[in-house]
């Protein structure tokens, strides 16, 4: 989902084609904080909840903190750890057909739990090399109806991670020391969560209030879309009453925070989008250009790297080719340091596009497959009135928080 995923368990976490981010431990932060934070003011847990709390065995010390947090709101905590080598495991030793049973199992875990809380724990994002595309095109789709299951229930789902938890493998790919990533992750957590509330409230009002959106970026991106009466879902930190009383994606939280999101109007996106650099697994993709026509992909280049999506976007079944979401990112902790790599869907400015399955989003396209792009500098403007402005959150949208 988006690139991000709801994980319910690990298992049903496996979506190559939308990895959830990279593990590690919480160097530099206070455990007992972190774990305080995540459980009564992200997760918002109640008295009598059932939590399943998933991370790695990196993350020890920090499952065994949300899980005491959880226990002082009343809570019943579910612990999973997880490995690189199992997952990997279970796609060469589980026979295929397998997964149903699994799914249909893991199905009756999600009719009892209220909220799940997941620590990314990957550290080698080239853990699954080798496994064939249609082997995890199969098992994507045999647990996708858990995923719509836990949207449909409105089951609370806080990810600490959001494709930045800092890892050497992430730092080298961002051309910068793991402690300077330490340092932006930490900080993008720590952001004024009120602050942050009142510049996503005023870029949903603008998304919200519109009727077409376009997007322009010096690197060709040419497209625009209609996002009429669709709903958009502002990923604040926070999971409030009231999100969980409009259910579905607004119960979904990614930390760092700090995204304003939509899925437009089925068949409306048409142009052309140029994404100078993108990943599947540890494959980079270079100048990756996807041209669309009444919402659907017609084309697919790139520079290079292509060789390395093609077979899982091959794999996928029906609405892979299809526009999903765009992503306007609001966090200010989170900026790219000077000459580096660094890109992040919270990052304020930012915009981010994707192809494939925006259930996430409110969306009504369940293909278990996605790939995304960022497109830092961009201009992305509502009905003619410019909201980003070469890569900048408008004057009007950051003084709303002021």
């Amino acid at each position: 989902m988006k690139a991000k995923v709801i994980a319910i368990v690990a298992l049903s976490g496996v979506t190559l084609a939308v990895p959830c981010g990279y593990g590690g431990s919480p160097e530099s932060a206070n455990t007992a904080q972190i774990a305080a934070k995540l459980v009564g003011q992200s997760a918002n847990i109640k008295e009598k909840e059932v939590v399943f709390v998933t991370g790695g065995t990196a993350n020890l010390d920090l499952l065994d903190a949300i899980a005491i947090e959880v226990q002082k709101a009343g809570a019943l905590p579910v612990v999973t750890v997880d490995t690189e080598s199992r997952i990997r495991r279970t796609y060469e030793e589980v026979p295929a057909q397998k997964d149903a049973l699994i799914a249909q199992t893991e199905l009756k875990l999600v009719d009892v739990m209220t909220a799940n809380i997941n620590i990314d724990f990957v550290e080698n994002p080239g853990y699954l090399d080798g496994v064939p595309p249609g082997r995890m095109a199969a098992r994507s789709q045999a647990f996708e109806p858990v995923d719509q299951a836990a949207l449909k229930r409105n089951i609370k789902s806080v990810n600490l991670g959001n494709g930045l938890y800092p890892t050497a493998a992430l730092a080298t790919r961002f051309g910068i020391s793991k402690d300077e990533l330490a340092r932006i992750f930490w900080g993008g957590v720590n952001v004024d969560y009120t602050a942050l509330q009142t510049t996503g409230d005023a870029v949903s009002k603008a998304f919200g209030a519109g009727k077409e959106v376009r997007l322009t970026n010096p690197n060709g991106t040419d497209i625009k879309m209609r996002i009429e009466a669709r709903p958009n879902f502002v990923s604040d930190g926070v999971i409030s009453d009231a999100d969980v009383r409009r259910g579905g994606p607004a119960c979904l939280v990614w930390l760092p925070a700090g995204e304003v999101y939509l899925a437009p109007v089925p068949g409306t996106a048409e142009g052309k989008v140029v994404i100078d650099r993108s990943y599947i697994q540890d494959d980079e993709i270079l100048g990756l250009t996807l041209t669309f026509k009444a919402g659907k992909m017609t084309a697919m280049t790139a520079k290079s790297g292509l060789e390395a999506l093609k077979p899982h976007y091959d794999a996928a079944g029906p609405g892979k080719d299809e526009f999903a979401f765009i992503d306007v990112g609001i966090n200010p902790n989170v900026q790219a340091p000077a000459n580096s790599k660094f890109q992040s869907y919270v990052q304020a400015g930012m915009v981010t596009v994707g192809i494939g399955g925006n259930t996430w989003a409110g969306g009504t396209n369940q293909v278990p497959f996605g790939h995304h792009g960022f497109l830092p500098g961009s201009t992305l403007a509502v009905d003619g009135k410019v909201l980003i402005e070469k890569g900048a959150l408008a004057p009007e949208i950051r003084s709303a928080s002021r």
